[in-house]
């Protein structure tokens, strides 16, 4: 299987991007505001914008084998999931602090009396697709709450599947409609919420879900089947990892007798390479370009500028694949860059 992996991957990234081995097909589904992504007929993710959400997403995302490896909560409740944080859904990107708005943090739990205090991402258009490179490219614009615009971005994601590893390859290039200012926060910026399986542990009551998907009154304490374990490139677990800089970072967990291992890539030619960790053991999977001292009070100060018309690219790539050795990931990383 580990061979399997390094052949695959190999595969994928030789000589730039290569067709799927995965036949790709692209479902739209205006009325609910989705376009679902499936390989070989099976579903995988959907681009997923609705009228609610601050921003557009990847929700639900599944492995191979058909195992949900995000959250459902909010969109899609599962019993004994925690209800925090409601702007965590899937897959995404924004950031906490452009022009002094918060773009990270905004859901439908802000007060109207707080919104002018956050930015939104707001779908346009799917710009193409070609299912034969698993590629998708959509268009948004991050808005203040006028719906003035920042930002006009461009994101182009690939779709993969390869021996049962699935990937999401994603650049998001952010175009100046006006002066812009990126100041270093720990709010962002890849982020994925995960399924419960992959948390650690909790010694404390939460806020969760009851067997019915019902949200009691009182805390529960309820660990059963979190396994979750993080681990970076230089070696560092679980807590350790959070606000450590790395060129990727893995989280290992088992669903239902499954070993799944889902990676985190950053691009070298990233700003800020390699990115900072932003990863939590309730669930919170994200790594940040820009977190500097929001992140780590010795690290660079961080501050992009740009000018209408000036644009700055994040790449990332997010592998799902089963019990992954550093080699291999190392080798990933390597073909990716």
């Amino acid at each position: 299987m580990k061979l399997i992996y390094l052949i695959a991957f190999a595969l994928l990234f030789s000589a730039g991007c290569s067709p799927n081995n995965g036949r790709v097909e692209f479902r739209h589904d205006e009325p609910n505001n989705r376009v679902e992504v499936y390989i070989n007929d099976n579903f995988f993710t959907a681009y997923f914008y609705p009228d609610d959400s601050e921003k557009p997403v990847l929700f639900p995302i599944y492995n191979a084998s058909g195992k949900a490896i995000t959250r459902g909560y909010p969109y899609d409740p599962r019993p004994f999931e925690r209800v925090d944080h409601p702007h965590h859904v899937g897959l995404w990107l924004n950031f906490g602090d452009v022009n002094g708005l918060d773009f990270w943090n905004h859901s439908f739990r802000v007060s109207p009396e707080n919104k002018h205090r956050y930015g939104s991402i707001i779908f346009r258009e799917i710009i193409s697709e070609n299912p034969r490179r698993g590629e998708l490219v959509t268009g948004s614009d991050w808005v203040d709450v006028n719906n003035n615009v920042l930002l006009d971005e461009e994101t182009t994601f690939i779709f993969r599947e390869k021996d049962g590893v699935r990937s999401i390859e994603r650049t998001s290039r952010l175009t100046a409609v006006t002066d812009v200012t990126f100041t270093g926060n720990k709010e962002g910026l890849l982020g994925l919420r995960m399924d419960r399986v992959f948390e650690e542990p909790s010694g404390r009551s939460l806020r969760i879900l009851d067997a019915q998907g019902n949200l009691p009154d009182e805390p529960m304490l309820h660990n059963d089947g979190k396994n979750g374990v993080f681990h970076n490139a230089d070696g560092q677990v679980g807590g350790e990892v959070w606000g450590q800089r790395s060129p990727w970072v893995a989280l290992r967990g088992e669903k239902e007798g499954e070993v799944i291992t889902v990676a985190i890539f950053d691009h070298q030619d990233n700003p800020y390479y390699p990115a900072w960790s932003h990863a939590r053991g309730y669930g919170l999977f994200a790594v940040n370009n820009l977190g500097g001292k929001g992140m780590y009070p010795d690290a660079e100060d961080v501050e992009i500028n740009l000018k209408p018309g000036e644009s700055i690219s994040f790449t990332h790539l997010v592998v799902i694949g089963g019990d992954m050795s550093d080699d291999e990931i190392n080798r990933i990383h390597n073909d990716f860059n």
